[in-house]
């Protein structure tokens, strides 16, 4: 006689967000206390009255504040996902979809990558245009400035001395952010959420709202939206979470080498956002073709699974 195990059913989707969250919390404060003690070995018991320069990102402090980073990826985007996969008790490749990618569909995304740059800019210089109404010039002049706070920052991160400093920024700002991010939006808060509501696109976005929000960049908010939804798209039309980890990783790592080329050729970083400027058709068609190569993405993924 044969004896078919059923399959076991999944905890509640609004269970697995709220474990999610928590598994967040819990690693970023595990990790944060481990990077802390890391960074007092390195720069000794002096650093807590210089605290604030770590957190900062200030030049003295740079090492230490990429092993925070380092560290704070793995800690609340890598292992919470992992975790509650294991809580359900479901294998990490089956429970977020690491099926067996394809060749074709990787060179989509590229293409996908590649081509939506254009559009991509569009919607960064509308996004810095962005002007609150007279009540809220207060919040406004807060925002700037903590946008002016990331800028800089973020300059200090791309800042580099050797070729070690170049990997150890492709794996801290393109691999693990790729990783994680897309484990924790796509793989777990987006497929929580399309289990609540039974709607793949609602998902998508709200998934997509949290992605960008969490970044607390509010005068990129839009583009990072857009691409938070382009990875989501790429997830749910290929069933396989492949995709959006190496569009993740194209889009990071493409500012990584960016600013590595503009440093060898002594070219300042601060110009780096700065728009090439296209015509509005430019713009247009930029969009066009990449709606185009998403349909076709679809079509070719669903061949795909057929095939298989």
């Amino acid at each position: 006689m044969n004896f078919v195990t059923p399959k076991r059913e999944e905890i509640n989707p609004f269970l697995q967000l709220l474990l999610l969250l928590f598994y967040a919390v819990a690693g970023a404060f595990v990790f944060g206390i481990i990077g802390l003690v890391i960074c007092m070995a390195m720069y000794g018991m002096g650093l807590v009255s210089n605290f604030n320069l770590l957190l900062s990102g200030d030049a003295e402090y740079i090492s230490g504040f990429k092993v925070i980073q380092i560290l704070s990826s793995i800690g609340t985007f890598i292992l919470p996902p992992l975790a509650l996969a294991l809580t359900e008790r479901i294998k990490i490749t089956r429970f977020y979809s690491f099926k067996q990618p394809k060749v074709l569909l990787f060179l989509l995304v590229i293409m996908i990558m590649i081509v939506s740059m254009p559009f991509m800019e569009w919607t960064v210089m509308w996004n810095q245009k962005m002007v609150l109404p007279d009540f809220l010039k207060g919040i406004e002049a807060w925002m700037k400035e903590k946008e002016e706070l990331a800028a800089k920052m973020t300059i200090q991160l791309i800042t580099v001395s050797s070729n070690w400093d170049f990997v150890v920024n492709l794996i801290m700002i393109a691999v693990l952010p790729a990783i994680g991010e897309e484990l924790m939006f796509r793989g777990g808060v987006q497929r929580s959420l399309e289990r609540s509501f039974g709607n793949p696109h609602l998902a998508i976005w709200l998934s997509a709202i949290i992605f960008s929000a969490i970044h607390v960049q509010f005068y990129g908010f839009v583009p990072r939206l857009l691409l938070g939804a382009g990875f989501g798209y790429l997830y749910y039309l290929s069933g396989s979470i492949w995709y959006a980890m190496f569009a993740h990783f194209l889009n990071n790592a493409y500012a990584v080498c960016a600013a590595f080329y503009m440093q060898k050729h002594n070219m300042p970083l601060d110009k780096a956002d700065e728009p090439i400027g296209f015509l509005w058709y430019g713009y247009l068609i930029s969009a066009i073709i990449t709606i185009a190569l998403f349909k076709f993405f679809k079509d070719s993924a669903s061949r795909e699974r057929k095939l298989g």
